[in-house]
């Protein structure tokens, strides 16, 4: 069951179209992911999906009902978190208030044990409940981003970047606990990522975004098979076969 449907989505900064029909589904349990290079528009996506910008046309469908349009602290409310790209947590705030404020839309309680949950997942978030997000290193802001995501008890939570800035023994971990998150508590995750094989093999589906439009779409046992993939993503070919898949690409993905 698909728990998001994006259909033919278009998305302008001012009059520069980012998204470009853009169409895909998030299915339900399920952690998908969008590769593209900086400027391929993954964030403008993930803030139409959010709410944080509108779709001039297409539709956005969450959970059965269409959210176009709607305020993000709606959006947040109907079960959607988004972690955006650079984690933007509240510095001058406590790691626990900032977790608290991840709950502010919910109408169930339970806040307390969620918390202690967030604790088991990111226990160095524990030792530094009462300190200020501002001094946490990189990586311990980005496991509070997350933890403040899951605050809010979502059905969907957008990752943007998760791993920007973060050395590869901190991704390693970030990724590790979003596959526990995924599997543990059955949040279904859009992931979008730069490092492309941490991506893939964490996601079980895939879309290429170039240029605001979606140019391949399959398993990630597939993606990471694409000779594609493999050359511009992945950086497994030599510099002549390079110039032959550059050619094959553009005649067969446009």
């Amino acid at each position: 069951m698909s728990l998001l449907k994006l259909r033919n989505v278009e998305s302008f900064y001012g009059a520069i179209m980012a998204l470009r029909g853009v169409s895909i589904d998030v299915e339900e349990g399920q952690i998908v992911t969008i590769l593209g290079a900086n400027g391929a528009g993954k964030t403008t996506l993930m803030k139409t999906v959010s709410g944080l910008m509108d779709a001039e046309k297409g539709t956005v469908e969450f959970n059965g009902k269409t959210i176009n349009g709607m305020e993000p602290d709606k959006v947040v409310a109907e079960g959607l978190a988004h972690v955006p790209e650079g984690r933007e947590v509240f510095p001058y705030l406590t790691v626990e208030e900032n977790l608290r404020l991840g709950a502010y839309a919910r109408k169930v309680p339970g806040v307390e044990d969620d918390i202690e949950l967030v604790y088991d997942y990111f226990p160095i978030l524990k030792e530094r409940r009462g300190q200020s997000a501002g001094f946490l290193s990189g990586g311990q802001q980005q496991m509070l981003a997350i933890g403040r995501g899951l605050m809010a008890r979502p059905k969907l939570m957008l990752l943007d970047e998760p791993s920007l800035g973060l050395s590869p023994l901190l991704t390693q971990e970030i990724f590790a606990i979003i596959k526990r998150l995924n599997a543990e508590q059955g949040v279904t995750m859009l992931l979008v990522e730069q490092n492309a094989n941490v991506a893939l093999n964490t996601a079980h589906y895939g879309y290429v975004l170039e240029m605001g439009r979606i140019v391949m779409a399959d398993t990630c046992a597939a993606l990471r098979a694409s000779d594609d993939i493999q050359e511009f993503y992945l950086g497994k070919q030599d510099e002549g076969q390079r110039g032959q898949k550059r050619w094959k690409r553009r005649k067969t993905w446009r």
